[in-house]
C-alpha cells in the first residue's frame, strides 16, 4: 500500500490548485465521503462533530451539511474556538453554509463550557465525528482540544461509534507517535494512507481505516509541480554565511561558458558561496563573468589527476561538488573524474563527467557519495550501452531500472524531463523548444546542485527540473526562440520566490 507524509501530501493539494482544482472543490469531495461513511455505520440519529478551526473541521462543516440534508439525522456542530478564528478561506465557506443547512453550532471558546453546555451533547449523540486536529498538528495539545480528546474517548469507551477524519486527532501524521489521541473505531483517510497510521503506536487508535478517494488530479502527484517548491528547505533568520550551501563547481577547459553558468545558477538559486574551480587557461575569462565568482586555477590545460592536491580541501569544505561542464573528454580528465569522485558526499555530474562512468565506479561509490546524474538521451543511451526508448512509459521504466540498480538519482532531460531514484518517479513538463540554446543545461546542473546542498536528492533533482523549465518559460514569453542560458539565470529567482509565497 502506497505511504505518503504530511508535506507530500500539501504538495499535491497545491499542485492540484495550480492545475485548477480548487482546495474547496477537494474539500467538498472530503466532506461528502465522510457523511457517507456516516451514513453506513447509522441510519438515523444524532450525530455531532467535533471540529477544529483548519480544513480538517472544514471536511466536517462539509459532512454536517451533506447529513443535515438527509431524513433521519439531527446535526450539530461543536466548534473548538471562535468562527472569527477559522484559519483557511475554504473552511470558512463552509462553515458559512451550516446557519442555511439546519446545523445547530456551538463554539467552545473555554474548556469548562465542556463540563457544562456541551456536556449534554456528548451524551446524547449517537455518533461522533473527530476533526479537532489533521494531518498539520504539531507541538503539545492544549485545552479546549485537549479536553475534548477525553470527551470523545470517554463516549467511546461507553459504546458510541467514533470517526476519524484523515487521521485521529493527536496523531502524529508522520511518525504516529502522540502526547494523547483519539480511539477511532474507523478512520477515513484521504487519497493515500499516512505514514503515522501504520505506526506499531498507532494501530489501536485509529480502528478499521478507510482510504478515500476525494478525485485529487492524477498530474498533481505524478508531475512535479510548486507545491514541491513549498517541500524544500527554507532559509532560517538565524543562519549564517555557508548554512545554505556552499557549491563547487569543477570544469571548462575546452569551454569557459559552461562552468559560468552552473555557478552562476548556484548563486541563483540560493546558495551562499560557490567556488568554481577551472583549468589555468580559462581562469580569468570565468572570474570576468561575475565578482560574485570565487575561482581557483588547476594546474593544467584541462583537468588532470595532479589537480587532486588542490582539489581535496576545496571537496572538503564544500557541500555539494558539480562536475563536468565543459571539461571535455581527454582520458586525463575523465581519470581525474573518477579519482575524484570517490572523496565527494555529494556530487552532481553532467555533461562530459558522465563518460568516466562505469559499473565499477558507480559500485565503488555506493554509500559513501549521494550521486545525481543529469543526461540527455544520448548520454543516457551511452551510460546504459543501449539506446535510450522513444515512447514515455518505455523511459520511465528505463530510468527508474537504471537509478534502482546504480544507487543514484537521475534527471533524464528532454520535452518531459524523468527524474527518478529507483524507488520513485516524478516527471516535468516545463520548458519550451527555445531551450535547445547551448547553456542552459549547465545552469539547470548548478541550480541542481545548490537545492541539493540543503535537500534529499531526489526532491533536489525534480525541483531543479521544474524550476529551470519555468525560468526558461518565463523568457520564452519575451525573447521566444532567442532566448538565451543567460535569460534563464536571471529568472530562476521569480520561479523561487513564486512557490513560496504559494
Amino acid at each position: 500500500m502506497k505511504c505518503i507524509n504530511s508535506l507530500r501530501i500539501k504538495a499535491i493539494d497545491r499542485n492540484c490548485e495550480c492545475l485548477g482544482l480548487l482546495p474547496v472543490q477537494l474539500m467538498e469531495n472530503a466532506g461528502a465521503v465522510i457523511a457517507q461513511h456516516i451514513r453506513e455505520r447509522l441510519e438515523s440519529g444524532r450525530v455531532l462533530f467535533l471540529a477544529g478551526r483548519g480544513n480538517n473541521g472544514g471536511d466536517a462543516f462539509v459532512a454536517a451539511r451533506h447529513l443535515a440534508g438527509s431524513s433521519g439525522y439531527t446535526v450539530k456542530v461543536m466548534l473548538l474556538g471562535k468562527a472569527r478564528d477559522i484559519r483557511t478561506k475554504e473552511a470558512l465557506h463552509n462553515f458559512s453554509l451550516l446557519k442555511f443547512s439546519r446545523v445547530d453550532v456551538l463554539e467552545i471558546t473555554d474548556s469548562s463550557q465542556l463540563e457544562t453546555s456541551a456536556s449534554e451533547s456528548f451524551q446524547e449523540a449517537d455518533l461522533l465525528v473527530d476533526a479537532v486536529f489533521g494531518t498539520g498538528i504539531r507541538g503539545k495539545l492544549r485545552d479546549p482540544e485537549s479536553k475534548v480528546i477525553d470527551f470523545i474517548n470517554r463516549e467511546g469507551k461507553a459504546g458510541k461509534t467514533v470517526i476519524s477524519v484523515d487521521i485521529p486527532s493527536g496523531l502524529d501524521p508522520d511518525s504516529g507517535d502522540f502526547e494523547k489521541a483519539v480511539h477511532a473505531g474507523l478512520t477515513v483517510t484521504f487519497h493515500h494512507m499516512k505514514t503515522g497510521l501504520l505506526s506499531e503506536k498507532a494501530k489501536e487508535y485509529t480502528g478499521m481505516i478507510k482510504v478515500a478517494d476525494i478525485g485529487i488530479c492524477v498530474d498533481a502527484e505524478q508531475y512535479v509541480g510548486p507545491g514541491d517548491l513549498m517541500m524544500l528547505r527554507r532559509r532560517e533568520s538565524g543562519e549564517h554565511k555557508g548554512d545554505s550551501g556552499k557549491i563547487l563547481v569543477i570544469g571548462g577547459g575546452p569551454y569557459s561558458g559552461a562552468p559560468a553558468l552552473a555557478s552562476l545558477s548556484a548563486l541563483k538559486a540560493g546558495a551562499d558561496l560557490v567556488t568554481v574551480a577551472v583549468p589555468e587557461p580559462v581562469a580569468e575569462i570565468v572570474a570576468s563573468y561575475s565578482p560574485n565568482l570565487i575561482v581557483r586555477k588547476l594546474s593544467s590545460n584541462v583537468l588532470c589527476p595532479e589537480d587532486l592536491s588542490i582539489l581535496m580541501d576545496l571537496i572538503n569544505s564544500h557541500d555539494v561538488v558539480v562536475m563536468g561542464m565543459g571539461l571535455g573528454r581527454a582520458a586525463e580528465t575523465l581519470e581525474a573524474i573518477r579519482k575524484i569522485l570517490p572523496f565527494c558526499r555529494k556530487a552532481v555530474l553532467d555533461a562530459d563527467a558522465l563518460s568516466s562512468l562505469s559499473g565499477a565506479i558507480f559500485e565503488s561509490l555506493a554509500g559513501n557519495c549521494e550521486l545525481i546524474v543529469t543526461p540527455h538521451a544520448g548520454e543516457f543511451a551511452r551510460l546504459r550501452n543501449m539506446e535510450t526508448p522513444d515512447s514515455l512509459e518505455s523511459r520511465i521504466k528505463a530510468v527508474r531500472e537504471f537509478s534502482e540498480e546504480k544507487g543514484v538519482v537521475t534527471l533524464l532531460k528532454g520535452k518531459i524531463d524523468i527524474i527518478s531514484d529507483g524507488k520513485q518517479t516524478l516527471l516535468n513538463r516545463t520548458g519550451n523548444p527555445g531551450m535547445t540554446v547551448g547553456g542552459t543545461g549547465d545552469v539547470l546542473a548548478g541550480l541542481t546542485g545548490s537545492i541539493f546542498s540543503r535537500n534529499p536528492a531526489f526532491l533536489a533533482a525534480a525541483c531543479a527540473a521544474h524550476v529551470n523549465g519555468a525560468a526558461g518559460d518565463l523568457a520564452f514569453e519575451k525573447a521566444g526562440n532567442g532566448l538565451l542560458a543567460t535569460d534563464v539565470l536571471e529568472n530562476i529567482p521569480k520561479i523561487i520566490k513564486a512557490a513560496e509565497i504559494g
